[in-house]
């Protein structure tokens, strides 16, 4: 035996510490053994090229190998080995990392990172053994093997070792609660989930377990767009192919390497939620990475791996410093110099995935003022004008590092695309400044503001569709930059250039001394008893008044932007206001038979004629197909609708067939 003693230690119950508190989840205790294998694999390489040793060195492989009769798991390298010296000082000295001090050693010679930083990763192998030994022989011309054994106390034995072979063999005697770790289905999805990118194959039973390949720190230009979506394909499977992907590639002021993509949006997708896989130095680290990631870029999917993010001992969780904020903002930038080079270089795929790259990029712009200034001219809106078709068929190559400010400083207008039309704000305020200076039309949805848009078409009036989720937040981020425009609903209210008033419902009828205008407005507000309800009568201008809706509901925009808001603050639906504008087409053929209809009805003993009845009934009608355009009903509501169809269509029929 070459020594007996006991383990120097900065903490007398760090065993303890260890089992329960310094690693949370039971299973990082093979991802930290793994590490530690890889490691002195690339030790044994730097020495290799420093010229320090002339052996072969061999094919590199770490081996697992599971032995159920005596419920052992062992870890196996070929790499480096190690001393009695070396056991003593990098085992028994617990918290004192090898990897620190061979790193700064060989330094010059390294192309590959040492995983190990903290010197621990090792003990987590008593989370699951109750003794765990070390069999190892150093690269050293003439060392002498050495065997280390270690039943969870402070305890331990050093002695020589028959072993012939340069590397280190770890071997964990399980406890009995720990048992499923000598399952091989097991240990290869552990190796999967942690181990599947580190650079060299690990084996168990002769399969080797790992991809090793890590595609995010290929270069580029080795990389073609297949590769890159088989590499989405194979980190979310059963998802759809992603819209695109920016390349993360730097080592100044700070190393970072990945690969983040543009997803689909999914209605189901948890937009609060990172689901980026935070590698450091290809270790799989943790699914999520919400503290390196800015907000508005979460829901981007991929892979971002660097040695400079400062991880917790135990690598669990994320140290928020200085360094994780710049590392956000070079990521911001670099997406938004993705997007500014798509724009510039394949317009067509820009605005084709715009539904869902206007998500994030809104967000970011409300959210972050680096990222507003970056990407502002390049913000779209789809539109009803018919603009001319400006593409470009170029394909866009991998956005990469590059360094100092963005290259592209003029950006020209978005094409349409699949017969839409998009345009930016300042376009659209520059185009319609004679005929509505500062004002924007606006549609939040497109079927049930159909009749609205078609309205303010006909006239000229180019509509802004803002129908996506976020809009509603966006429209008011807009006015605060735009101080100076007024945004407008498209049902919010009419503006003058829709209406006719040179109409002859404005001639005054000598017998009743009424407008036939006040004579409508009457009627309504007879059929339809509602104190809250405001009834407008106007002209809708058109060529073909047919063509026109008899009756449409207005929701002034501030009245309705206050419900919106209170009812988002209070976490209610949005609820259909009472009060409300029903705007009557006076102009509309309907609407003129109504008036007409009504000064024939005869009041017949204490009740009200057949075409008193029918003319209330109509009115009733038109109220609620306006309704409907603005999904004003409730199931109560549709019921009522239904019955009152029904009731209109049953008079109808009876006065055909008189």
């Amino acid at each position: 035996m070459l020594e007996q003693g006991t383990i120097s230690i900065h903490t007398e119950n760090i065993f303890p510490i260890i089992k329960k508190s310094l690693y949370s989840d039971h299973q990082i205790f093979l991802r930290e053994l793994i590490s530690n294998a890889v490691d002195a694999i690339q030790k044994l390489n730097m020495i290799s090229r420093a010229g320090e040793y002339s052996g072969d060195i061999g094919e590199p492989e770490i081996q697992i190998a599971i032995d159920k009769n005596n419920k052992t798991l062992s870890i196996t390298d070929n790499g480096i080995g190690m001393t009695a010296d070396e056991v003593k000082k990098y085992i028994n000295q617990v918290a004192f990392s090898s990897a620190e001090e061979f790193i700064q050693k060989y330094k010059s010679t390294s192309d590959q990172p040492i995983i190990g930083h903290f010197g621990l990763g090792f003990y987590s192998s008593f989370m699951v053994a109750q003794k765990v030994e070390i069999d190892t022989l150093s690269y050293k011309e003439g060392a002498q093997a050495v065997h280390w054994t270690c039943d969870g106390s402070p305890e331990f034995t050093l002695e020589e070792s028959s072993r012939t072979a340069r590397g280190t063999t770890i071997t964990l005697h399980l406890m009995e609660e720990e048992l499923d770790y000598l399952e091989s289905a097991r240990i290869k999805n552990l190796v999967k989930t942690y181990c599947d990118f580190m650079p060299v194959p690990i084996k168990l039973d002769g399969e080797v377990l790992n991809r090793q390949k890590a595609p995010w720190r290929e270069s580029p230009s080795n990389l073609s767009k297949e590769d890159y979506i088989e590499f989405y394909r194979y980190l979310y499977p059963f998802q759809e192919d992603p819209l695109l992907w920016v390349h993360l590639n730097t080592d100044y002021p700070f190393i970072i390497n990945g690969i983040l993509y543009f997803p689909k949006l999914r209605p189901d997708v948890d937009v609060t939620k990172g689901q980026i896989k935070l590698f450091c130095n290809q270790v799989f680290v943790s699914d999520h990475c919400e503290e390196i990631i800015p907000q508005f870029l979460l829901p981007m999917r991929g892979v971002i791996d660097s040695s400079d993010i400062p991880l917790n001992v135990s690598r669990s969780a994320l140290q928020t410093d200085r360094t994780v904020k710049k590392i956000g903002d070079y990521i911001a930038k670099k997406v938004g110099d993705r997007l500014k080079e798509l724009y510039r270089d394949n317009r067509d795929q820009y605005i084709s995935a715009w539904k869902d790259l206007g998500t994030f990029v809104k967000f970011g712009v409300m959210n972050d003022e680096k990222f507003k200034r970056q990407i502002e001219d390049i913000l779209i809106f789809r539109s009803t004008a018919e603009l001319s078709n400006q593409t470009a068929s170029e394909t866009p190559a991998v956005q990469v590092q590059s360094e100092g400010e963005d290259v592209w400083q003029d950006v020209t207008p978005p094409a349409s695309s699949g017969g839409d039309s998009y345009t930016t704000l300042k376009e659209y305020l520059e185009r319609n400044k004679e005929r509505h200076k500062n004002r924007v039309f606006y549609c939040t949805d497109e079927a049930a503001q159909a009749t609205y848009v078609e309205l303010h078409k006909k006239q000229g009036l180019e509509v802004l569709f803002m129908d996506s989720f976020i809009d509603t937040h966006f429209i008011n981020f807009l006015e605060r930059e735009f101080q100076d425009v007024k945004f407008t609903r498209v049902d919010s209210d009419l503006d003058q250039t829709l209406l006719d008033k040179d109409q002859a419902t404005e001639i005054v009828d000598p017998k009743t001394n009424k407008t036939r205008s006040e004579v409508i407005k009457e009627l309504f507000e007879k059929a339809l008893n509602k104190p809250k309800l405001n009834i407008r009568t106007e002209a809708l201008k058109s060529d073909n008044p047919q063509s026109t809706p008899p009756a449409m509901v207005l929701l002034p925009e501030i009245l309705r932007r206050l419900r919106e808001m209170n009812a988002l603050m209070q976490q209610q639906t949005v609820e259909f206001p009472e009060e409300h504008i029903l705007l009557v087409n006076t102009s509309h053929p309907l609407i003129q038979n109504l008036a007409t209809l009504s000064q024939s009805s005869i009041i017949q003993g204490g009740g009200e004629s057949p075409t008193g009845q029918l003319v209330n009934m109509i009115c009733q009608h038109i109220y609620d197909l306006a309704l409907m355009s603005q999904k004003g009903f409730d199931a109560e509501g549709m019921k009522g609708f239904v019955e009152r169809s029904n009731e209109v269509l049953t008079k109808l029929t009876e006065q055909a067939t008189k």
